[in-house]
C-alpha cells in the first residue's frame, strides 16, 4: 500500500505543479479578456515560480552570465533562469529517488532509504546542470582552437586582396558554422550597434576564454594603433598559430604510447592470462581432485 500511495501523491504533485504552470501561462497571454502576449517559455515560467529561491549576490551572478556566454547563451538563458532550471531538475531527481527508495530500499528500512535516495538524485540533479555547462563551454573552446588557424588564414586572404577587417570577419561568420562563427557573429552585431570594432574583439577575446584568440586579438589591437599593415601581422600569426598546433599533436601523439599502457594492463593483460592459464589451471584441478 505504501508504494501505491506514494505514486499517486507523485503524481497529485505533478497536477499541482502542471495546474500553476498553466495559470501562470493564462494570465500572461490574457487581461481583462483582451490578448496582450503571448504565453512565455516554460523556462520563464520556471524563473518566475522559483523567483524567491533563484536569486543569487551580484558577483555569483556576473560569473554565471559570463559563463553562460561562454557556452554560446544556450536557451538565452539568463543567471537566475539557470539557477531556476538547477532547482527545477534538483526536484525531479529529488521524486525520482524518493521514488526508488521507496520501491527498492535495497536492504534499508523504506523510512531510512527513501529520505536518503532522494537527498543523493537531489544533490546529483542540483549539480547535473553545472557539469553540463563545463563540458558545452570546453567543447565549445576546442571547436574555436581547432577553427582558429583555419579562420586567420581566410582573413588574412581577404585583408591581402584589399578587403576592409569588417569584410573578413564576415566571410568568417560565411564560412565556419561553429563556436568561432558565433562569437565573430557577435562582434559585428556589436559593431553595427555603435561599438567600437577594437573594443568588440576584446570582449570577445576575454569571454572566450582561447589563449590563440586572445594573442590574435591583441595584435589586431596593437596593429591598429601603431599603423602596421595588418596582412603581414596575420601571416605571421596564421604561421605561429600552425606551428603550435603542429607542436601540440606531436605531444598528443607521444603520450599516446604512456597513455595505453593503463587499458593494456587493466584490460588486455587479464584476458590474456585468462586464455593462456586457464585450461592449465583447470587440469591442475583435476588431477588434484
Amino acid at each position: 500500500m505504501l508504494p501505491v500511495a506514494f505514486a499517486a501523491g507523485v503524481i497529485c504533485a505533478g497536477i499541482v505543479v502542471a495546474y500553476f504552470v498553466a495559470l501562470d501561462q493564462f494570465r500572461a497571454a490574457t487581461t481583462n479578456g483582451r490578448h496582450v502576449a503571448a504565453p512565455r517559455p516554460f523556462v520563464k515560467q520556471l524563473e518566475s515560480m522559483l523567483r524567491p529561491v533563484s536569486r543569487l549576490p551580484a558577483r555569483t551572478a556576473i560569473q554565471l552570465r559570463q559563463k553562460l556566454s561562454q557556452a554560446g547563451n544556450p536557451g538565452n538563458l539568463t543567471p537566475a533562469g539557470f539557477q531556476a532550471v538547477r532547482y527545477s531538475v534538483a526536484a525531479l531527481m529529488a521524486i525520482v529517488g524518493l521514488a526508488l527508495g521507496v520501491l527498492f530500499p535495497f536492504g534499508l528500512p523504506v523510512v531510512a532509504g527513501a529520505p536518503l535516495w532522494g537527498a543523493v538524485f537531489a544533490g546529483a540533479g542540483f549539480l547535473a546542470p553545472g557539469l553540463w555547462l563545463e563540458q558545452r563551454i570546453g567543447f565549445r573552446r576546442r571547436q574555436i582552437q581547432r577553427s582558429l588557424a583555419e579562420a586567420t588564414d581566410l582573413l588574412t586572404l581577404v585583408v591581402e586582396s584589399g578587403m576592409s577587417l569588417d569584410e573578413g570577419l564576415l566571410s568568417i561568420t560565411e564560412r565556419f558554422h561553429n563556436a568561432l562563427g558565433d562569437e565573430i557573429g557577435k562582434v559585428l552585431r556589436e559593431i553595427r550597434l555603435g561599438r567600437p570594432r577594437m573594443a568588440a574583439l576584446e570582449h570577445m577575446a576575454d569571454t572566450a576564454g582561447v589563449p590563440d584568440l586572445h594573442h590574435l586579438v591583441e595584435s589586431i589591437v596593437q596593429s591598429d594603433q601603431m599603423g602596421v599593415p595588418i596582412a603581414r601581422l596575420l601571416r605571421v600569426q596564421a604561421t605561429e598559430m600552425r606551428r603550435r598546433q603542429r607542436q601540440g599533436a606531436q605531444e598528443r601523439a607521444a603520450q599516446a604510447s604512456s597513455r595505453m599502457v593503463f587499458p593494456m594492463v587493466g584490460c588486455i593483460f587479464p584476458v590474456l592470462w585468462i586464455v593462456l592459464l586457464g585450461p592449465a589451471i583447470i587440469q591442475v584441478l583435476h588431477s588434484l581432485r
